[in-house]
């Protein structure tokens, strides 16, 4: 049979990509097993040798094999980036992280292509330098609690403050619905409810959301990325921007993600092998600086702390008296305030006029209250000729990488009642009150997943003595500037006494709130109301509930900390009666790795009194 001479051209240009596919290939030989390729694909190992791609979007592998298979996803790309074409939709221009490193690895015909839609980002980026921020810690937000990393993309320093403001910055977040409660995203996010997003917005919106709402200090720590490592970071970004990977809160995170472009960015780093069962921001940048990755760290306040650290420089007397300018008590023209010295009275109008300006952005004060007061104070202090500018907060003397590691064990003996016992306790995550305080915000506290166990002496009885599912504590001293709430919540399971006298193992659901104040620069009090439920068989009506108090002290000292106080509980509906305990708890930092503890507590529960101590070392990992 005779072939038209028409087909011929349309075969003659299917040789080439034949040929690609079928011959042109080069040898990768075990190209695929290199670390650098399975970073680029974020393949992790899974059991019995294999590995799992972490993207969760398929149209992320050019293989239907890719997600499980290094060596066909290889394959499947260089045919991918050899075949002819070019434009947006092109392998090179989809993938240009891939691209550039097969490249580097294999002798492959240098074609030019066009991408304009990547070169337009990138030139849009204009990155010069990039710099890893850690925002704070924030309680308030369940997404936030362990703080958040994301990186600034530096353009070339010609005016360094404007530029760093406009600059971009990449992150990635849980891409979760706008009417889903805390409680839901806690719960989403611990088990993959969500996708996981990688956004690109302007820095001034990071610092508005996080300094001057959130009221979260900012730490940046400038890496020192080459040129060449700068683009592939940027390459790598636009790969997986567009794609799913499925957001864990432990682990899977805004942290995780960012070490995973700094593996991409500068190969054998190696940080996703840090990685254990959780990411925590603190700690991925801890990893960060054990690489030796940053060349320079800055400390950006935030709104709330610039204005305590103006109300704190205050002497009492002016301290009241910019409460009573800030709330109408007094005018910034009065006798009272024209009397201060040109100095001091400049300091109490600046320090007024922060407060005002702070709760008119971050509390909502009210502009026809907010705009005239400030104008008020912005005159009077106009006309203070040479009086100093208000000075910076200082910058910490520990910063929040600099503090303890959060994986705790401790180790402890002790007696309760008539038994003595041993226990082991181990703590994933990630501070407690009484842990050193260097580092952490004061009176914030945030546990999960704490387990103890318990070998008794006299019979040789190992129990579970407490499963901590989540424990978080909040104790921020009110003022006559600041009134915010402490708060208190935790649930899982505890050894609770019975009627009968028989210890059993309860699931439990606890709160409270209530207010703290400021004693001396280390020490505050505190009064909470507080709610517990327990819920179990054991039970006379299968559960108990109780409304209750909790009083107490707290004092924190990078050498020592201690709780002290009094508490009380009315159960209502198994058994009415009244649980009433006082308690002391200390520990001494050895460092910020070591502590030595001790507690003790004395109960009075179905008219029975009990006494229980326990000395032991908490080390931290």
């Amino acid at each position: 049979m005779q072939l038209s001479l028409r087909f011929v051209p349309a075969l003659l240009w299917l040789v080439p990509a034949f040929c690609v596919s079928a011959t042109s290939l080069p040898d990768t030989g075990k190209l695929h097993q290199d670390p650098a390729w399975h970073t680029l694909l974020h393949y992790q190992p899974q059991g019995f040798g294999g590995v799992e791609g972490q993207a969760d979007d398929p149209n992320f592998f050019f293989s239907e094999q890719g997600k499980h298979s290094p060596e066909a996803e290889l394959q499947a790309t260089l045919e991918a980036i050899l075949a002819p074409g070019g434009g947006n939709e092109h392998a090179r221009c989809r993938f240009p992280a891939r691209d550039t490193w097969l490249r580097k690895k294999l002798d492959l015909p240098d074609t030019p292509v066009s991408c304009p839609e990547y070169e337009k980002w990138t030139a849009t980026l204009n990155t010069e330098t990039v710099t890893l921020v850690f925002a704070a810690s924030y309680l308030n937000s369940p997404s936030s609690m362990f703080g958040h990393t994301f990186l600034r993309l530096d353009p070339p320093q010609e005016d360094e403050e404007t530029n760093l403001l406009l600059a971009n910055t990449i992150s990635y977040a849980a891409d979760a619905a706008a009417h889903d409660s805390e409680i839901l995203f806690a719960y989403k996010g611990i088990f993959g409810g969500y996708p996981g997003i990688t956004t690109i917005q302007p820095y001034y919106e990071k610092i508005r959301l996080y300094s001057d709402i959130e009221h979260r200090d900012l730490w940046e720590y400038q890496l020192n990325l080459t040129p060449s490592e700068v683009d592939l970071l940027l390459a790598h970004a636009w790969e997986i921007r567009d794609h799913n990977f499925d957001y864990y809160f432990f682990d899977e995170n805004c942290a995780y993600r960012l070490l995973a472009l700094i593996d991409v960015a500068r190969p054998g780093t190696d940080l996703l092998d840090e990685v254990s069962t959780h990411a925590i921001p603190s700690d991925t940048i801890r990893w960060v600086m054990d690489k030796d990755l940053v060349s320079d760290i800055y400390y950006r306040p935030s709104a709330a702390t610039e204005v305590s650290w103006a109300i704190e420089r205050l002497p009492d007397d002016h301290q009241t008296l910019a409460a009573a300018m800030a709330n109408g008590f007094v005018k910034p023209g009065d006798e009272e305030v024209q009397n201060l010295s040109p100095e001091d009275r400049a300091q109490v109008l600046d320090a007024t006029y922060d407060y005002v300006r702070y709760q008119s952005e971050a509390e909502g004060w009210p502009r026809e209250i907010a705009a005239p007061l400030s104008h008020a104070l912005l005159k009077q202090r106009s006309k203070i000729e040479n009086a100093p500018p208000p000075p910076e907060p200082p910058k910490p003397e520990v910063r929040d990488d600099q503090g303890h590691d959060t994986f705790r064990v401790s180790l402890s003996g002790g007696r309760l009642g008539e038994q003595n016992f041993s226990e082991l306790t181990i703590r994933p995550a990630y501070h407690d009150i009484l842990d050193p305080p260097e580092g952490y915000r004061p009176g914030a506290q945030l546990q999960f997943l704490r387990l103890d166990t318990r070998l008794y002496a006299e019979n040789d009885e190992l129990q579970l003595e407490q499963i901590v599912g989540v424990e978080i504590r909040s104790l921020s001293p009110r003022n006559q500037f600041f009134s915010p709430l402490s708060w208190q919540v935790g649930f899982g399971g505890r050894r609770t006494d019975t009627a009968t006298g028989r210890r059993v193992l309860t699931p439990y659901l606890e709160g409270g709130a209530g207010g703290s104040w400021r004693m001396t620069d280390n020490a505050q009090a505190f009064a909470m109301a507080t709610a517990d439920l327990e819920i179990d068989d054991d039970l006379k009506r299968g559960y108990d509930a109780a409304p209750g108090a909790d009083v107490g002290l707290l004092f924190q000292h990078a050498r020592a900390s201690m709780l002290t106080g009094v508490k009380t509980r009315a159960w209502i509906v198994s058994s009415q009666h009244r649980q009433d305990q006082a308690y002391i708890e200390a520990n001494w930092h050895l460092g910020r790795n070591a502590s030595l503890f001790s507690r003790f507590e004395r109960e009075h529960h179905f008219d029975r009194y009990r006494s229980e101590w326990q000395l032991g070392l908490h080390a931290y990992f």
